[in-house]
């Protein structure tokens, strides 16, 4: 199926004036790295960075207002789950982004469509460019549109410890093993490095990546308690 950026906006519910932006914040690295002799053309990693800043406000804003007796660490623990790279690739999945991302040859026959890291930080561009293109209102009704039904879902509050304690708090519980723990991988600069971290637990693997090996290690764990919850779901009154 042919996919245009016009179908990307009615997705979306917005119009793009200066369309070289969606374009930008659709670009991973390897496509533009394949097409280094193109005069102007940018990946999407300075909109991500903006895309990030974004978010975190127009959620922190979403969640005072719908908590407005919760603490500072409270909120800012929910914010952290709400804006970590699970969540945000689901939304990206949801808007299925990754089949409008222009991307090297070698990165998509390495599935780059359906990864996680990719996919969040294409969302996280995304509102950058929304934001960019038509300014703080714009950003704050979509940030709106995708993130309030979390924020107003019940089971959020109860949601606020991080997930690696939850996973190892699942095994301790059913008297397993804890999880384990591996960098498969560490590239970048000093200043800007990215980790990519493996955890096995309970005869599952997932993967996670962040820009600090701790954040790496939260986003394999959230992506481990996915898994268990969907082989659960999958497989009733099995443990």
């Amino acid at each position: 199926m042919e996919v245009t950026l016009s179908d990307l906006e009615a997705r979306l519910s917005y119009a793009f004036s200066d369309k070289g932006l969606l374009v930008e914040s659709l670009c991973h690295t390897s496509y533009v790295n394949e097409r280094s002799h193109e005069m102007g053309l940018r990946d999407n990693q300075r909109l991500e960075f903006l895309g990030d800043a974004v978010l975190s406000l127009v959620v922190g804003h979403l969640l005072m207002k719908r908590f407005p007796a919760l603490k500072e660490g409270d909120l800012s623990k929910m914010r952290s789950i709400l804006v970590s790279e699970p969540r945000l690739a689901e939304c990206a999945r949801a808007l299925e982004l990754g089949m409008y991302l222009y991307m090297g040859k070698g990165e998509e026959q390495n599935s780059g469509r359906n990864k996680p890291s990719i996919l969040a930080d294409a969302f996280e561009a995304l509102i950058a460019a929304v934001y960019l293109d038509g300014g703080f209102e714009a950003a704050f009704r979509l940030i709106e549109k995708w993130f309030l039904p979390l924020i107003q879902d019940p089971h959020l509050p109860h949601l606020t410890t991080d997930a690696k304690s939850r996973l190892q708090e699942l095994t301790q519980h059913i008297g397993r093993h804890v999880p384990s723990y591996r960098v498969l991988e560490e590239k970048g600069p000093d200043h800007d490095k990215v980790f990519r971290v493996r955890v096995h637990v309970l005869g599952i693997t997932a993967e996670g990546t962040g820009k600090s090996k701790k954040t790496a290690e939260q986003n394999a764990a959230q992506n481990a308690l996915a898994r268990l919850q969907g082989a659960a779901l999958k497989r009733p009154g099995k443990p």
